[in-house]
């Protein structure tokens, strides 16, 4: 993931899903962008296309999952996609949408990872920023936290303790580079008991939702046939969500992290109180190598 430029994509790439609420056929198209746009969300089932910059500032709703919004126009179901972009190391793109939900997929970001991998990444002739950490912050909610150190590269550990035999005291830990997205963490896929999935449809929720694009489990085990694709996968799951809340920041961040039993909601508070902190700076990775930072040219 570190590297000394920006990149987009060669080439514009498209598919097509469900929206895991409406249950509705959605186009997503995956098209380059020019240096420093930054990734932006664009409504093409709208008049005018409008777009919505993924940023922090435009986050409007985290019940379940990331929703982004501005002027009224909102799309949500964004933190999957985010995270395979960040993952993979894309720093520009318009994403075309033409519904108020990404498609859901498999649950994970597996699926966006193959869609990159066809676009290809082209690097640009601007200099990626990273956001550096001076000293160490933490966001508490009880039990729950979000924690951060500084550090070369960008660590992250999940804890997960829910009233479930599977699920019990899981953690995880993984230095997020390219190749470690793509094998330990993308194929995570997003998890559900049948309760409440069985409440969510009553509600007119999840109509999307099937065994197809999540994890279900009943009070004993998981009901999907094919079982787990990891054996802590609901821990690197939540790994996933983290990276994919993280790059609401508007760039790469270096760190440490550390979420316990944290979801969309903590997460875009701790993010707020990092862009808010007086140790947070945004760093050219091309000086900091200079320094001796082992910041370095990733391939690709």
């Amino acid at each position: 993931m570190l590297g000394t430029h920006q990149h987009t994509f060669k080439q514009s790439v498209s598919c097509v899903g469900i929206g895991l609420h409406s249950g509705k056929k959605v186009r997503l198209s995956l098209r380059p962008a020019p240096a420093d746009t930054g990734i932006v969300f664009v409504r093409t089932d709208l008049d005018g296309s409008p777009p919505i910059p993924a940023r922090l500032d435009n986050v409007v709703d985290t019940l379940r999952a990331t929703t982004l919004g501005l002027d009224g126009v909102t799309v949500s179901t964004v933190e999957h996609l985010l995270s395979a972009l960040s993952g993979l190391g894309v720093d520009n793109a318009r994403i075309e949408v033409s519904s108020p939900e990404v498609p859901i997929m498999d649950g994970s970001s597996e699926p966006f990872v193959r869609l990159i991998r066809s676009a290809g990444l082209e690097r640009q002739d601007r200099p990626r920023k990273y956001y550096t950490l001076s000293g160490p912050l933490t966001v508490r909610d009880g039990d729950r936290f979000v924690s951060a150190v500084p550090s070369s590269d960008f660590k992250v550990e999940c804890f997960i303790d829910f009233d479930h035999p599977l699920m019990k005291n899981q953690s995880y830990t993984v230095t997020v580079t390219r190749s470690a997205f793509e094998s330990e963490i993308s194929r995570a896929r997003t998890f559900g008991f049948l309760r409440e999935v069985e409440y969510l449809k009553q509600q007119g929720l999840a109509l999307g939702g099937s065994l197809d694009n999540a994890v279900v489990m009943d009070d004993c085990g998981v009901l999907n046939q094919e079982g787990l694709r990891y054996h802590n996968e609901f821990v690197r799951h939540k790994a996933l969500d983290f990276i994919g809340d993280a790059a609401l920041l508007g760039a790469p961040i270096l760190g440490r992290f550390s979420a316990s039993k944290a979801g969309h909601r903590l997460h875009n508070a701790f993010m707020k109180e990092l862009l808010a902190a007086t140790t947070l700076t945004l760093l050219d990775p091309m000086a900091a190598a200079l320094a001796g930072s082992g910041i370095r040219e990733a391939a690709g």
